[in-house]
C-alpha cells in the first residue's frame, strides 16, 4: 500500500488548553424552564404517587375534622373628655393600651369563665351538650360546663377601642349563646369591683395620710439624732475620703517597702563581694555612682600607659615613677568614693525603714476609721431607708387623697355592648374549598419538591443540562437504546449499512465532530469513557466507519490491552498488534504494512483494524514509552485519522497516557450510568494533558428521552453550524 504524504504534526496545530468545553465557573446549575420540565416528566412515576399519597392523606385527615362554628360579638370602650391624674381609684375610662389590655386580661381570665359557666341556665347547658350525645352515648358522663364553653378568643381592633370576643363551639348556637353570656358577664363584673367606692376611699386615704405624715417626722428626727450624736455630715462621703485615703497609704507603703528591699538586696550583695575579696566595682550601683566611672576610666588609662612604657623603661625610670605615683592617687580616690557611695546606700536604706514604718502606723490608724465608719453605717442607713420609706409613703398617699377628692362624683363604667353574635350559618371548618386549595398546593409543592430533589441527589449523568450546563462539555450527539439490535451488529452498523435508528445518531456524531473539530487531517482521536459498559468500543468502531465511508482513510486501534474487544466484533484473532510489536523490540519499516509483528487487518474499504496482540495486565511500560508517541505520528503519515479505543478513565490511568499522545479526546457516557462529578475530574485531567476535548456523546437514551432532548440538541448543533458558516 501506497504511503501519504507526511502532513505537519497536529500538536503543533493544537489550540490553547483553555479552549477546552467546561470550566471551573460552569458548574452554577442553572437550569432552564425546560430542564426542569425533563426532570418533572423523568421522575413522575415516583414524585406523583407520593405527592397523590402525601395530599389526599392530609385532605382526608382534614375532612375529618369535628365541624366547628364561630360567633363573634363587640363591645366598645368610650373615652370621655376629661382630665383625672389618678384613673386607678376613681376613673375607670380607657385612656392608653396599657388600660386596654388590662381589661383584655380580665376577659381571658379563668374568672370571667367560671363566671360564664355558672350563669348559663339548665336548658342554655343542654344546648352545649347537643353535639356531644352521639360521641358520648347515653350513661356517660358528659364533659364539664367549662369545657363545653368551647374556644373564646378575645382580640381588640386595632386603632380602636373595640374589643371583639369569638367563641368557637361545637353547635352553632352555643357559639352564640357563649359569646354573648361572656359580655354580660363581663359588664357585671365591672359593675361589681369598679363603680359606689370612692366615699370610702377618701375617708380611708385621709386617715391613712396622717398616720403616714405622723411616722415620716418621727423618723426624721431619729435620723438627725442619730448624726448630732456621732458627728455624720455625710456618711457615704466620709467612707469614700477614708478609701481614698487607705488607698494612697497602701501605694506609698508598697512603694517604700520595695525601694527598701532593693537597698537590702544591694548591701547583701556589697558585703559578699567583701567577703570574697572580689571587686566591688563589678556592682552596677557603685560602678554608676559619682564619679567613679571618671576615675575609673583615667585609672584604666594610667594602667596602659605604663604597660606600654614598661617596654622601654625600667621601674625607676623618672616617666615610670611618676605614672606609678599617679595611679595610687586615683586607686585611693576611687576607693574613698567607693566607701562614700556604700555609706550613702546605707543612709538611705535607714530612711526608708524609717518612711515604711511611719506609712505603717498611719495605714493603721485608717483601717480603725474605715472599720468604725462601718459599723456606724449600719444602723445609719437603717434609720435613712425608714425616714425615706416614711417620706414617700406619705407623698403618694397625699397625692392620691386629693385626686380622689377633686373626682369622687366621676363614677362610670366605660364599656357598651356594640355588636350581639349570632349563630353562623355554617361550619368555619372543615371548609372544603380550602381543603382542595391546600391539598392541591401541597400536592403540586410535594411532587415538584420530590422530582427536583431526587435530581439533586443523583448525580448520574442523565440530559443534555448534565453535559452542558455541569460538566462544561459540548454534547456531540445522542445514541439512542439499541435493545432491538443483535450485540454482533451494533459495533458494525456503518459498517453494514444497516437501516437503524443507531446509524443515523453515528453519522450525527461525525458530523458534528467534522464542525466542532479545530484540527486538519491526519490527526489522532481518543475514545474513552469514565467506566466499563458505556459503549466507547461501540462508538469507537461506528465512528471509524463513518469517516471511512466519507472517503477518509481511518486506522483503528485497540488499546485496552488489559481487556481487548475489537478483533472479537471483526471476528479476527489476536495474534498480533502492538504488544507483539513492541516485544519484538518496536523497530520501525518503511512499510509497517508488510510488518507481521504489527498485523495490520483491513476490515472493510479505507478502514484498518490494529489489534492489541494480546493481554497485559501492566501495560503502562509500551504506553509511557517514547516509542509508542512515535507510532502514533508515523501512523498519521499513511493515516488521516486515527481513532484510539482506550481503558475507562474511572477504572485504570491508561486513558490519561494515551491523551498525552493523541490530539483530540471523544468521551463516551451511558445514561445514568456515570457520576458528573467524576466525569468533570477526568475531563478536568485531560485538560491537564493538552489534549483537545471534542465533547461528549450520550448513549442509551430511550426513544422517549431522546424525544425531551431532540429540539435542544437540534438547536445547538444549528446554531453553531451556522455560526461557523459565518
Amino acid at each position: 500500500m501506497a504511503d501519504f504524504d507526511p502532513l505537519p504534526s497536529a500538536g503543533a496545530n493544537k489550540p490553547n488548553p483553555t479552549s477546552l468545553h467546561g470550566n471551573d465557573h460552569q458548574v452554577v446549575e442553572r437550569r432552564t424552564a425546560r430542564d426542569y420540565y425533563i426532570i418533572l416528566r423523568e421522575r413522575l412515576g415516583i414524585a406523583l404517587p407520593v405527592a397523590l399519597l402525601v395530599a389526599l392523606g392530609i385532605g382526608y385527615w382534614q375532612a375529618q375534622a369535628t365541624p366547628l362554628y364561630s360567633s363573634t360579638a363587640t363591645m366598645q370602650f368610650e373615652r370621655p373628655d376629661r382630665v383625672v391624674l389618678n384613673e386607678q381609684v376613681v376613673d375607670n375610662s380607657v385612656r392608653s393600651d396599657a388600660e386596654l389590655n388590662t381589661y383584655l386580661q380580665i376577659l381571658n381570665s379563668g374568672r370571667l369563665r367560671t363566671m360564664t359557666a355558672q350563669s348559663l341556665t339548665p336548658e342554655e347547658i343542654k344546648i352545649l351538650q347537643r353535639p356531644y350525645l352521639k360521641k358520648f352515648g347515653p350513661g356517660k358522663d358528659l364533659p364539664p360546663v367549662t369545657t363545653l364553653l368551647g374556644t373564646v378568643a378575645i382580640a381588640s381592633i386595632r386603632n380602636s377601642f373595640l374589643i371583639n370576643i369569638t367563641v368557637v363551639n361545637r353547635d352553632p348556637e352555643g357559639a352564640a349563646l357563649v359569646a354573648n353570656r361572656y359580655v354580660e358577664q363581663f359588664m357585671r363584673y365591672l359593675m361589681q369591683n369598679v363603680g359606689g367606692k370612692n366615699e370610702f376611699a377618701v375617708e380611708f386615704l385621709r386617715s391613712r395620710a396622717e398616720d403616714l405624715r405622723k411616722e415620716s417626722e418621727l423618723s426624721e428626727v431619729r435620723l438627725q439624732d442619730y448624726r448630732r450624736k456621732h458627728n455624720l455630715v455625710s456618711l457615704d462621703n466620709s467612707i469614700n475620703i477614708i478609701g481614698d485615703r487607705l488607698h494612697a497609704i497602701n501605694t506609698s507603703l508598697t512603694t517604700a517597702r520595695l525601694g527598701r528591699l532593693d537597698i537590702e538586696t544591694l548591701l547583701g550583695q556589697i558585703e559578699r563581694m567583701q567577703q570574697a575579696k572580689g571587686s566591688l566595682l563589678e556592682v552596677s550601683y557603685i560602678s554608676s555612682y559619682g564619679s567613679i566611672p571618671t576615675l575609673k576610666g583615667q585609672l584604666a588609662e594610667l594602667n596602659r600607659n605604663q604597660s606600654n612604657l614598661s617596654v622601654r623603661y625600667l621601674e625607676r625610670h623618672p616617666k615610670m615613677v611618676d605614672l606609678a605615683n599617679a595611679i595610687e592617687v586615683l586607686t585611693e580616690q576611687l576607693n574613698t568614693n567607693i566607701n562614700q557611695s556604700i555609706a550613702d546606700l546605707r543612709t538611705q536604706y535607714i530612711k526608708l525603714q524609717e518612711t515604711e514604718a511611719a506609712y505603717q502606723r498611719e495605714y493603721r490608724e485608717a483601717e480603725k476609721d474605715q472599720l468604725r465608719l462601718g459599723d456606724l453605717s449600719v444602723e445609719f442607713k437603717s434609720l435613712e431607708n425608714q425616714a425615706q420609706v416614711a417620706k414617700s409613703n406619705y407623698i403618694q398617699i397625699l397625692d392620691r387623697l386629693n385626686q380622689t377628692t377633686t373626682s369622687k362624683n366621676l363614677e362610670n363604667i366605660p364599656v357598651k355592648p356594640l355588636d350581639r353574635a349570632n349563630p353562623a350559618s355554617a361550619p368555619y371548618t372543615p371548609n372544603l374549598r380550602n381543603i382542595i386549595k391546600t391539598s392541591i398546593g401541597l400536592g403540586l409543592l410535594i411532587f415538584a419538591g420530590v422530582a427536583i430533589g431526587l435530581s439533586f441527589l443523583d448525580d448520574r449523568v442523565k440530559s443534555a443540562w448534565d453535559i452542558e450546563g455541569f460538566i462544561g462539555a459540548q454534547l456531540l450527539g445522542i445514541i439512542p437504546e439499541l435493545a432491538n439490535v443483535p450485540e454482533s451488529d451494533k459495533h458494525a452498523l456503518i459498517k453494514n449499512s444497516q437501516n437503524s435508528p443507531g446509524t443515523e445518531a453515528f453519522l450525527s456524531v461525525y458530523s458534528a465532530i467534522k464542525i466542532n473539530s479545530k484540527l486538519d487531517f491526519p490527526k489522532s482521536i481518543l475514545v474513552s469513557s469514565t467506566v466499563p459498559g458505556e459503549g466507547k468500543t461501540m462508538v469507537s468502531c461506528n465512528l471509524a466507519a463513518a469517516f471511512a465511508r466519507h472517503g477518509k482513510r481511518v486506522l483503528l486501534i485497540d488499546c485496552d490491552m488489559r481487556r481487548p474487544m475489537l478483533h472479537r466484533h471483526f471476528q479476527l484473532a489476536n495474534e498480533a498488534g502492538l504488544l507483539t510489536w513492541f516485544e519484538a523490540g518496536a523497530h520501525w519499516t518503511d512499510d509497517p504494512f508488510t510488518d507481521a509483528s504489527l498485523g495490520f487487518a483491513k476490515v472493510d474499504e479505507n478502514l484498518y483494524l490494529l489489534r492489541s496482540g494480546g493481554r497485559s495486565k501492566s501495560p503502562t511500560e509500551l504506553l509511557e514509552n517514547p516509542a509508542f508517541g512515535q507510532f502514533i505520528e508515523r501512523m498519521k503519515k499513511h493515516f488521516d485519522l486515527v481513532v484510539i479505543d482506550s481503558p475507562p478513565m474511572g477504572a485504570v490511568t491508561d486513558a490519561l497516557l494515551i491523551a498525552a499522545r493523541t490530539d483530540e479526546t471523544l468521551y463516551v457516557c451511558r445514561f445514568n450510568c456515570a457520576h458528573r462529578k467524576h466525569i468533570r475530574l477526568y475531563i478536568k485531567q485531560l485538560k491537564e494533558s493538552k489534549n483537545e476535548l471534542l465533547g461528549i456523546v450520550l448513549n442509551g437514551l430511550s426513544a422517549r428521552r431522546i424525544e425531551y432532548y431532540s429540539n435542544y440538541r437540534y438547536y445547538r448543533s444549528y446554531k453553531k453550524y451556522y455560526g461557523s458558516q459565518s
